[in-house]
């Protein structure tokens, strides 16, 4: 007699408020990314490391969305640290960009705590902690 062993399923994490939380990362990913693209093919010696920091932030979008994605209490983990040093990042370069406006001669996506993305970069990490913190209690 052949023994089967099951596979452990995956915590889905882009169930309800997941779903919107994948679509917002996923908005963010092709704004940040698209954004840094063309300031440092176009521009990049006015503000490079203001491009740099966007193009960074396009990166944590996107693996913060992969993870969301793919599921799984590993890819939650690493979703809630990701989502952790983003907020850092945020609050970081916000206070940066308000102390030394000078060190930023363009705006960056975290830039003013994300006041020209709505304060989506701000608001984002903190809900996507508290429902990766959520799903781990399902």
């Amino acid at each position: 007699m052949a023994v089967t062993e099951e596979k452990p399923t995956r915590t889905r994490l882009i169930s309800g408020p997941g779903m919107l939380l994948v679509w917002l990362y996923g908005v963010m990913v092709v704004g940040a990314v698209s954004r840094s693209a063309y300031q440092i093919a176009t521009e990049f010696d006015r503000a490079p490391l203001a491009y740099s920091l966007s193009a960074v932030a396009g990166l944590v979008y996107g693996f913060i969305t992969y993870t969301l994605v793919r599921g799984g209490e590993r890819a939650r983990k690493a979703a809630l640290v990701c989502c952790a040093a983003e907020l850092a990042g945020v609050l970081v370069v916000g206070t940066w960009t308000l102390v030394d406006p000078s060190a930023f001669p363009d705006a960056t996506v975290w830039s003013d705590y994300g006041m020209g993305y709505l304060f989506i970069p701000v608001l984002l990490p903190l809900s996507a902690m508290y429902w990766l913190r959520k799903a781990r209690a399902r």
